[in-house]
């Protein structure tokens, strides 16, 4: 397969297709966000979104431009909502007698919020429920058990790659189900 043929394949959500493009440009991307972040787990976490956020908006590829470029952009714009997010986390640094002092924001839940985030956990579940065994299956080991992609791909006998793409599939249909709502 080709890489236009294989883009044309995944704007009709053919899923080998997804898998070609997802093999073919991986390293690239991860090699990419890991000389900038200089740290392995948010290096792929980075990677991951940035494949998922472009699996979801294919259509929206120019064929002007290159796949990779196109990747590299997404993953690019990424991080840096990350950056901000982390920057907007703390909310000032004050400086008082040559001691500077930090002053984070309180984001522990209260007791309203843990009650709400338990009743969105039931609702979760129920949606979870909804998909294909394979999808809940791989939901749960990432997500609910925490297991890293290795484990998970240990677990499944699949290599890390399709796992990461089932991973994304999945969270893909949940939102899907979610939005069905």
């Amino acid at each position: 397969m080709e890489i236009n043929e294989a883009i044309s394949r995944a704007k009709k959500n053919d899923q080998k297709a997804f898998n070609y493009l997802l093999d073919l440009y991986w390293d690239h991307v991860y090699g990419f966000q890991l000389k900038r972040i200089h740290n392995e787990n948010d290096a792929e976490d980075v990677t991951i979104q940035t494949f998922s956020r472009a699996f979801d908006r294919i259509e929206t590829f120019d064929e002007n431009y290159t796949f990779k470029t196109w990747l590299i952009t997404i993953s690019k714009n990424i991080h840096i909502d990350l950056l901000r997010k982390e920057k907007n986390s703390i909310k000032h640094v004050m400086s008082k007698d040559d001691k500077t002092v930090l002053q984070i924001l309180d984001e522990s839940p209260s007791a309203e919020d843990k009650l709400i985030t338990e009743q969105h956990l039931a609702k979760l579940l129920r949606d979870i429920k909804k998909l294909k065994p394979h999808y809940q299956k791989v939901i749960n080991l990432r997500y609910f058990q925490e297991l890293s992609y290795k484990e998970i791909s240990e677990e499944l006998d699949e290599p890390i790659n399709n796992v990461k793409v089932k991973l994304l599939r999945a969270k893909k249909l949940l939102t899907e189900v979610i939005r069905d709502k």
